[in-house]
């Protein structure tokens, strides 16, 4: 992890130029720099302020996917997920599944059944099993007992996503490759007919500078076809924005994750526990509305009536709930009537200089990287892809969390204040101190909502804690007074509109 950098000191050429800070960018530019490649990412906002935070943070081979015939796609993502169980545990965690049957549904115990052991075989362990209705209600009491035949259940395995975003980065940093946020791609530049270069805007500084490159490659997403004098073939996309509730464990009290049937329209609805909290989702539809994603009353109400349908007795409304969030999915338009049925598939496209990505899934971001790094090496040969395992990281959450920085992290757990935990939250003090001074914090809610997802776990966004925020920022950041009180209303301000829950 090292200091931003301005952009008066970026050498005057790289290897590759990335444009995007997500999961895609991310893994592109780590696979980059551990094959020793020059690499530098841009990033507009945040690292993972966009979709690679707002995903529903789970590692899964797709079983829905599955069942709609995308064969290779699950293979893929089945055997990626137990990789990164293998390398990045303790960042990424088995999560049980529970699938309750129920009289008269379909699919029925035996089609479940059938379905999940193609899906244990592609992943080579047998990870399911059936349960009686009463097993079922062992495990998870509060599920709907009207009708129950028994269950199914299942191993995947859930993330923090904006930490793992987060991780591949700041460790392409530590190989070598430069990353900033906040500065904009505002322009290709174009020389003997090809992408040669890249115009960019440094949003905290103002400064703006042109960096020569042998490639560039765009990773923005959805957005992924608004690049300023970009060449063409980027293919049509439908944004499809997904929407998700968070409840405290105490109100909906989950085990494991329980998975099911939407009475409306029989799409697949979860909810589980997830750094302290209960996470229901999510939504499929279509995002039509410019600017930010956040969730609609439609949406929170169609969630809202999937837990009612499952959890009767919870007695659950949207008053339970203590925060929301969306985020957009870059699907490649397919001509689809059901959004649901639109295929989770990467598209990539092409030009001398130039490569475009987009679409694809969290789970299976190291082999979209790979993908793209192969396509490089056939523009430019000397960008050769080195192939090498991941070393495998601590079982430890909080070590997985900071992989080879986490002896300097512990080093500087100097008073008993930063050691101590955030009430009701994962997280200590120290935490927040580290980001602040190691990980190129630039606003408040690059603190509180990827750094660490405090923003998310607390009530109105942490507020009780923020007296406490502001001495760390004050000491780590510089920030005086003013500054403060101006990021603290933003901060509020955003997290109202994006992240407090619809009435």
């Amino acid at each position: 992890m090292t200091p931003r950098v301005s952009l008066a000191d970026l050498p005057p050429h790289f290897d590759l130029i990335l444009i995007g800070g997500g999961i895609t960018g991310a893994g592109v530019v780590a696979e980059a720099a551990r094959s020793g490649l020059k690499a530098l990412l841009v990033e507009q906002g945040d690292f993972a302020s966009g979709t690679s935070s707002a995903s529903s943070k789970l590692v899964h081979g797709g079983l829905r996917y599955l069942a709609g015939g995308h064969w290779r796609l699950t293979l893929e993502s089945v055997r990626e997920r137990n990789r990164l169980l293998r390398e990045r545990s303790g960042l990424i965690e088995t999560q049980p599944f529970l699938m309750p049957v129920y009289r008269d549904m379909r699919p029925g115990l035996r089609t479940l059944r059938a379905g999940l052991a193609v899906y244990d075989l592609m992943g080579g362990q047998w990870r399911s099993r059936s349960l009686t209705a009463a097993q079922a209600l062992a495990l998870e009491p509060d599920i709907r007992s009207e009708g129950l035949l028994g269950a199914v259940t299942y191993d995947d395995a859930r993330t923090d996503d904006a930490r793992l975003t987060l991780k591949l980065i700041f460790e392409a940093s530590a190989a070598g490759a430069v990353t900033l946020n906040y500065v904009r791609a505002s322009g290709l530049v174009h020389r003997a007919g090809r992408v040669a270069g890249v115009v960019l805007q440094d949003a905290v500084s103002g400064a703006e500078a042109s960096i020569a490159t042998s490639l560039v490659i765009n990773a923005v997403g959805a957005a992924a076809g608004t690049l300023a004098n970009a060449p063409d073939g980027a293919p049509t996309l439908r944004p499809l924005r997904g929407s998700h509730l968070i409840f405290p464990l105490q109100r909906l009290p989950v085990r494991q994750a329980v998975s099911w049937l939407h009475p409306r329209d029989r799409r697949p609805v979860f909810v589980y526990p997830w750094l302290g909290v209960a996470l229901c989702g999510t939504t499929d539809v279509d995002q039509v509305e410019h600017g930010a994603p956040h969730i609609s009353s439609d949406e929170a109400a169609y969630l809202i009536e999937g837990l009612a349908h499952q959890f009767p007795q919870l007695a659950l409304t949207l008053k339970d709930a203590s925060a929301c969030y969306a985020g957009v999915r870059p699907i490649v338009a397919g001509g689809k009537a059901d959004p649901s049925s639109e295929s989770r598939e990467s598209a990539m496209w092409t030009a001398p200089g130039y490569i475009g990505i987009t679409g694809g899934k969290l789970t299976t971001f190291r082999l979209t990287a790979r993908q793209v790094l192969q396509a490089a090496a056939v523009q430019v040969p000397s960008l050769k892809l080195q192939i090498s395992a991941q070393p495998a990281t601590s079982n430890d959450a909080l070590a997985a969390r900071y992989g080879d920085a986490f002896p300097a992290w512990s080093r500087t757990q100097a008073s008993a204040a930063d050691r101590a935990a955030i009430d009701g939250t994962p997280y200590c003090w120290a935490e927040l101190r580290w980001a602040a001074r190691h990980e190129q914090v630039v606003h408040l809610d690059d603190l509180l909502l990827r750094r660490t997802r405090l923003g998310l776990l607390l009530p109105q966004g942490g507020v009780d804690i923020l007296d406490g925020v502001a001495v760390i920022c004050r000491d780590e950041l510089g920030w005086d007074d003013t500054r403060w009180l101006a990021e603290r209303a933003r901060y509020l301000r955003d997290w109202q509109t994006l992240h407090a829950v619809p009435p």
